[in-house]
């Protein structure tokens, strides 16, 4: 991590050991003792504007368990202290304080953080969650146990969930849930099926493309729902290079014109 600049060597030591804490397998983690919200929380994602951000890994609070004390976290990239009073147990209100002043990447999820974790906040509790609602509704959705680990691309079994078209997310056609799997072998061997028939391809990771070659399938005629949902398929693994990104258990495929998928991590391949 790149040392903060223009910043009091108190703060900089705060935000380290409360990184260091979190990450840690000591101390509690989302526990519920006091005002309910104290302990270390792991931020999953945010909604507001009609739009959902997932967290990345590092994005956490960690809430005191007395109003003396402050409020530690990261916000996604840079480490925050902030003051917390407790209204009661449905509510809590948030005042910022010092930050560190990193250059980050993901800085439409940082801004984003900030910006609703500030004023009164509505508190939703359930086993392991937290859920933080902001008055316009905007909600901060936290868990008490650590992200899971990203699955890697290759070597991993994905099963088609649903498909994309722009911003928009649809669930695979009823009746071909499940039957649309596939395996990139970390030589770039792709095989599995389209939802019916069985395919074989080449494909080729370049960064944040994927490229498939021509695929080699069995010929049984589909149709319905598994037709369907192959032809989709085919037409997408056929339509050049897809930009991927794979968050804890979900892989997404992107194409130049919007189109894409979805697909979850079943099991490493053999």
């Amino acid at each position: 991590m790149r040392t903060p600049r223009h910043l009091p060597v108190a703060l900089v030591a705060l935000v380290t050991l409360a990184a260091a804490t979190a990450c840690s397998d000591g101390g509690p983690r989302g526990t519920l003792p006091g005002h309910g919200s104290a302990g270390t929380w792991f931020v999953q994602s945010l909604t507001t504007g009609g739009k959902t951000l997932t967290a990345p890994p590092v994005a956490q609070v960690r809430f005191p368990a007395s109003e003396s004390d402050r409020a530690t976290g990261n916000y996604g990239c840079n480490g925050f202290i902030a003051k917390v009073t407790y209204d009661g147990p449905g509510a809590i209100t948030v005042e910022p304080g010092s930050t560190t002043a990193m250059a980050c990447e993901n800085t439409e999820f940082e801004t984003a953080f900030s910006k609703l974790l500030t004023g009164r906040l509505a508190v939703e509790h359930q086993t392991g969650r937290l859920t933080l609602k902001t008055a316009d509704g905007s909600t901060i959705a936290m868990s008490s146990e650590p992200p899971a680990p990203d699955a890697p691309l290759t070597a991993t079994a994905w099963t088609v969930t649903s498909l994309l078209s722009g911003e928009t997310a649809a669930s695979v056609p009823a009746g071909a849930a499940g039957k649309a799997v596939f395996t990139i072998a970390p030589d770039g061997a792709a095989s599995g099926s389209l939802g019916c028939n069985r395919f074989s391809a080449k494909a080729a990771v370049e960064g944040p493309k994927v490229s498939f070659g021509p695929l080699t399938s069995t010929r049984m005629a589909c149709q319905g729902p598994q037709g369907e949902l192959e032809a989709k398929l085919t037409a997408l693994f056929g339509s050049g290079p897809l930009g991927w990104k794979v968050r804890g258990d979900t892989l997404t495929l992107t194409a130049a014109d919007g189109s894409g998928l979805t697909a979850k991590a079943a099991s490493a391949a053999e």
